[in-house]
């Protein structure tokens, strides 16, 4: 690569360092530990025109775990995610859970398909799981990086239980209720304008605004309205968001 288009990634990928925790997170197995594990492949697929994703938290467990659920509200670690693709709280929730069994983080953004940012980034990824009789559910979470408050993922679907069967799950754009969407690129994580394509004056926020606190609860995502920085024609979204296949590979 040229030094002309490494240049091109420098910016976003330092930004990114507010995104990915670089790598892959295990938790110590507890729930069920004595018992046999299956592997499973969990594929997400970035079904959005121009919405990039943050790196996703995935986690193993029984049903009584609840990591989000339409019309409550967010805990502190969606409202993370959403708000700043930082999986830095959810995961070590998700981790002091006697009920979860494994905890897996990507460790790079999802792009569309169609790359409107030129970025090097892939529209999926594949990550690794385990999981056993007392922890057959998985759920998921990762942020609509180009959104206030913004995220996709599902809550407690029950694994496939043969080896080579799969399930295929889609998930739609929602909104975690904790900050009002200016759709401002000032009060948008620094990653969004590097992974779309764009520069502007504002440098982006990696950090939660109280003055722009919402109080509200999560509910469907309305889209992106437009009319600020970001525009519904190349930000926007129709539901699903994206494509999550779970194969079960021993």
């Amino acid at each position: 690569m040229n030094s002309k288009r490494m240049s091109r990634y420098i910016a976003p990928l330092v930004a990114l360092l507010l995104l990915a925790t670089g790598g892959v997170s295990f938790a110590a197995p507890r729930h069920g530990a004595n018992l046999p594990t299956a592997t499973y492949e969990v594929t997400i697929y970035n079904l959005t025109g121009g919405q990039p994703f943050s790196p996703p938290v995935l986690a193993t467990h029984s049903r009584a775990v609840d990591v989000f659920t339409v019309g409550a509200q967010a805990s502190e670690g969606i409202k993370e995610i959403a708000e700043n693709g930082n999986n830095a709280v959810l995961v070590p929730a998700l981790n002091s859970n006697p009920r979860v069994l494994e905890v897996v983080e990507g460790n790079a953004p999802l792009v569309p398909a169609a790359n409107p940012g030129g970025t090097p980034f892939s529209n999926s990824t594949t990550l690794t799981i385990h999981a056993n009789l007392q922890a057959r559910f998985l759920s998921a979470a990762f942020m609509l990086i180009c959104t206030n408050d913004g995220f996709s993922g599902v809550d407690a679907v029950r694994l496939p239980p043969f080896v080579g069967s799969s399930s295929v799950i889609y998930s739609n754009g929602y909104d975690a209720g904790t900050e009002v969407n200016t759709e401002d690129f000032a009060d948008i994580v620094p990653p969004c304008q590097g992974l779309i394509g764009v520069t502007s004056d504002d440098s982006g926020a990696g950090m939660s605004n109280p003055a722009l606190a919402e109080g509200g609860n999560i509910v469907h995502h309305p889209g992106v309205a437009g009319g600020n920085d970001l525009l519904s024609e190349l930000h926007g979204w129709d539901d699903p968001v994206a494509k999550i296949v779970i194969t079960r590979v021993n």
